[in-house]
């Protein structure tokens, strides 16, 4: 018999494969089992299963599917515990990558025949493999796996094989059974049928609570002299909530039962509500499960306390672990005791109601599974944000993630072909490189500002990695061609792409005058169409900010009209005749998380520019519209900060030469080398400045202090586009500096391992903020007090961006504006004796009118809770 069959039956009698798997079908081949092992689930279960304890099953990711990162994590998992806990060498294993693309099957198969030798397998009793000689070469049958691999995807198929578990059906019905109960018989009559059904939903509800009460009594209250509060919530989770909403549940089934169980049905809708606490508990099911073995395996007095405590309970009979699965599949019951009943219940009035009652515990038990399901989803992005270094926002705000992979990236601006590992969410796609068993970030791509076109020159005759398709930028900016190693992993790819955009952008998202937006409710809501639950823990549905309505995506078409269409909301400028409010750029991307508290969300990307309508200082959300799109909404104040020049669509934007920078706090005009080495050389490190070379070919260079050195980056502009490595490219100069305040350079330069953080003008004036000289004294004086008529908390200094000064007043603070927009050339000074000298002005948003506590002819600036802006002093 071959090794490979060999192997198979012994995962077999390991309990890993179920008796009837395909490996062991006369018509199987090799590859079956390859494509068995490839996601690494069933090797850690065999750890498991060999040496409970071994490995930590909450380091398993038991459905990785379309996720390569999960399977070579499980992979990497089986390998560390076989080398650390069976004492394999690292020559007796294998590459991950042997393995999930089947490069070196062999290998897999020897590393496996070892474990099977090994001791602790031995004492299983299980005979090891190989047994006797091999029938053929296997190097033969094994060489050409990896093309297969290549055809074949991941699919949901191979998990049809992993053992489930099915016995906690058993379990629950052992537990809930109830002995009275009469099976149904040829001959009775529907309302005999009908009192049977609502015999079972009372007796096993009540069977049900009594379990709660036995779990409670026997475990949960011994237990607590031995584990911390914190391993009781673990494994308990919220029983005692649960506790609690069934005694009233089943006090209520019986004041029911007692009028004949008409008004059943009303019970099931009124409490389906407070049955949401089910989703936590479920959701937290399997780590529950993981906490309670491992102390078991770890701490004796646990395991002697639980055995103690498990003979109480039907002697002995079941384990707690047993138990704790008990309410998830008694939730998960209702619908079907329900439908049932319904069955037999054709002619009585209270049909209808029943009706509502199934499909509200249908709505239930989805929501639950939802739930769980998010759980786990949100255990996956945790894993992916550990692992992608210089990544500045959390994952989760760009939705569930489609798939990842290793694929082949080309910019349209830079045709360099660069190897890249894609994480696709279903707002954005990481592009990251990979660097050992981590990934460095080199883009974010928002797919709510692309299209993807297929690849029309595709050709599948000729060679790897030639199958490609484009990500193209809706605004002309840059774009992006993939390419994939075969053309069933374009075909997935593009396919997840296609549902990723089309959650961001639904086609009905603007239907009957709605402006659908994918959304998290932070509270379980109810589709505004179909009355079902909104399902799930972030990213539910999809909510109009216009009017507050949320629906499912499958709803989005059948919503009634939005009512506020018409009315939400005019513009400061429309409602007060106003000019264009002051412009903000955005600092940092905003995708609606965290979201405005009842206010509808304006959701940006860096770089964006944005109007500012409402905004009081103080307050964490401000109001304004996107320029690019006209759309407005709320969104967090720390998002922005001013935008000092006129920002105009990048196609009409004037060339960086033609822009004055002087303004800038990072601007140091022309500036020799040596000059700028001096400067920086008595500043932090991070300390930068941009400054002019006009004899030489490149305009710019950055100069930026990092630990002791001062180091320059050449700033070059080429075809419209301005850059320090033909990796990422900008449309100006401003957006470059934007972008390196947040991201590393050691992107472009490996031994920059820094962002630029402090212009070099703040970090003067800094040094000397709290005091000025006056002429002719050696010692400082203290700078001027602010005016009388603000206060301490109203006049205060802050940072909102990176060099830029800020000067908060109070609501309606008078000033005297003596021109409106401006930079340096203009300027502005407070109404009285604000420091008897006119500060520069940077920007100020004004409504002109007489103040009410001004003269007649002064014109003054009503401020409506707007942050002023002034350039470094």
């Amino acid at each position: 018999m071959e090794e490979w069959r060999q192997c198979g039956r012994w995962l077999i009698d390991c309990k890993v494969l179920p008796p009837n798997h395909r490996v062991v079908w006369p018509s199987a081949v090799v590859f079956d089992l390859a494509q068995a092992l490839r996601d690494g689930v069933l090797l850690c279960q065999l750890l498991h299963n060999l040496s409970p304890g071994s490995i930590d099953l909450k380091d398993i990711n038991f459905r990785p599917q379309m996720s390569q990162f999960l399977c070579l994590k499980n992979i990497r998992t089986f390998l560390k515990v076989c080398h650390d806990k069976f004492g394999l060498r690292n020559s007796d294993l294998f590459d991950p990558f042997d393995l999930f693309d089947v490069r070196d099957f062999g290998k897999v198969i020897s590393a496996v025949s070892r474990l099977s030798f090994h001791s602790i397998a031995q004492t299983k009793g299980i005979r090891p493999f190989p047994s006797e000689e091999t029938t053929e070469n296997d190097d033969d049958v094994y060489r050409s796996l990896e093309e297969l691999a290549d055809e074949h995807d991941l699919g949901e198929d191979i998990y049809d094989c992993v053992p489930c578990e099915d016995e906690g059906d058993d379990i629950y019905e052992d537990i809930i059974r109830v002995e009275v109960q009469q099976p149904m018989k040829m001959g009775m009559t529907e309302d005999d049928k009908r009192n049977c059904c609502l015999l079972e939903i009372q007796e096993t509800e009540a069977k049900y609570y009594k379990t709660l009460e036995d779990i409670e009594k026997n475990y949960m209250n011994p237990l607590r002299l031995v584990l911390t509060p914190q391993d009781m919530e673990a494994i308990f989770i919220n029983l005692e909530d649960l506790i609690k909403v069934h005694f009233s549940f089943l006090r209520a089934i019986d004041v029911s039962m007692m009028s004949g169980g008409s008004s059943l049905a009303k019970v099931f809708l009124e409490f389906k509500e407070r049955l949401l606490i089910y989703g936590k508990y479920c959701s937290h099911m399997e780590y529950a499960q993981n906490t309670l073995n491992h102390l078991l395996a770890n701490r004796e007095d646990v395991r002697q306390k639980v055995e103690e405590c498990t003979l109480k309970v039907q002697d002995g009979k079941f384990k707690l672990q047993d138990l704790l699965v008990v309410p998830m599949q008694r939730v998960l019951k209702y619908h079907l005791l329900l439908k049932e009943l319904l069955s037999h219940s054709s002619e009585r009035p209270e049909k209808q109601q029943l009706k509502e009652a199934l499909e509200a515990m249908q709505d239930l038990a989805m929501y639950i599974n939802e739930v769980k399901r998010d759980k786990e989803t949100l255990k996956k992005i945790s894993e992916f944000q550990s692992s992608i270094e210089n990544l500045q926002v959390k994952l989760e705000e760009f939705g569930r993630p489609k798939i990842d992979g290793e694929l082949k990236v080309r910019s349209i601006v830079n045709h360099t072909k660069q190897d890249r590992y894609l994480f696709l969410f279903d707002k954005v796609v990481i592009v990251c490189k990979r660097k050992g068993y981590n990934y460095e970030l080199k883009e974010i791509i928002e797919l709510l500002f692309h299209k993807m076109t297929d690849d029309p020159m595709n050709n599948k005759d000729i060679k790897k990695w030639s199958y490609g398709f484009y990500l193209i930028h809706l605004q002309g900016k840059q774009g992006f061609q993939f390419f994939c190693k075969t053309e069933e992993m374009k075909r997935k790819w593009m396919e997840q792409f296609e549902m990723a955009m089309s959650n961001i952008k639904p086609e009905k998202a603007n239907a009957n005058h709605h402006n659908f937006q994918m959304y998290t409710f932070e509270k379980t809501t109810n589709c505004k169409a179909c009355r079902m639950f909104l399902r799930g823990t972030f990213y539910q549905g999809y909510l109009c900010p216009k009017c507050g309505a949320g629906a499912h995506k499958e709803c989005l078409e059948i919503i009634p009209p939005c009512k506020m269409g018409d009315l939400f909301p005019l513009s400061l400028q429309d409602s007060l005749g106003a000019g264009p409010g002051p412009k903000m750029v955005a600092v940092q991307n905003y995708h609606g998380t965290p979201a405005p508290p009842g206010k509808p969300v304006l959701t940006f990307q860096i770089g964006d520019v944005i109007e500012l309508l409402r905004g009081d200082p103080d307050s964490p959300w401000w109001e304004g519209r996107l320029l690019q799109t006209k759309k407005s909404g709320y969104f967090p104040s720390s998002s922005v900060k001013p935008c000092p020049v006129d920002a105009r669509p990048p196609n009409s934007r004037p060339p960086s030469r033609e822009i004055d920078y002087t303004a800038y706090p990072w601007f140091a005009g022309n500036m020799e080398r040596h000059q700028t080495d001096n400067l920086l050389k008595s500043h932090v490190s991070g300390t930068y400045l941009i400054r002019e070379r006009p004899a030489e070919a490149e305009r710019f260079a950055i100069s930026i202090k990092f630990n002791e050195e001062v180091k320059h980056i050449k700033v070059v502009e080429k075809d419209n586009w301005i850059h320090i490595t033909e990796a990422k490219k900008f449309e100006s100069l401003l957006e470059l500096v934007e972008y390196y305040q947040s991201h590393s350079l050691k992107e472009s330069f490996k031994q920059l391992d820094t962002t630029l953080k402090y212009p070099y003008k703040s970090r003067e004036r800094s040094t000397s903020r709290s005091f000025t000289r006056s002429p002719g004294t050696a010692q400082p004086s203290p700078a001027p007090a602010p005016p009388a008529s603000c206060s301490s908390t109203g006049w205060r200094n802050s940072q909102l961006h990176t060099g830029l000064e800020l000067l908060s007043l109070h609501i309606s603070s008078g000033l005297v504006v003596f021109s409106g927009w401006g930079g340096w050339d203009h300027c502005c000074s407070l109404k009285g004796h604000c420091w008897d000298r006119l500060l520069p002005l940077l920007w100020v948003f004004t409504l002109c009118f007489a103040h009410p506590l001004a003269g007649s002819r002064d014109v003054m600036c009503h401020l409506v809770g707007f942050v002023l802006a002034f350039p470094p002093m």
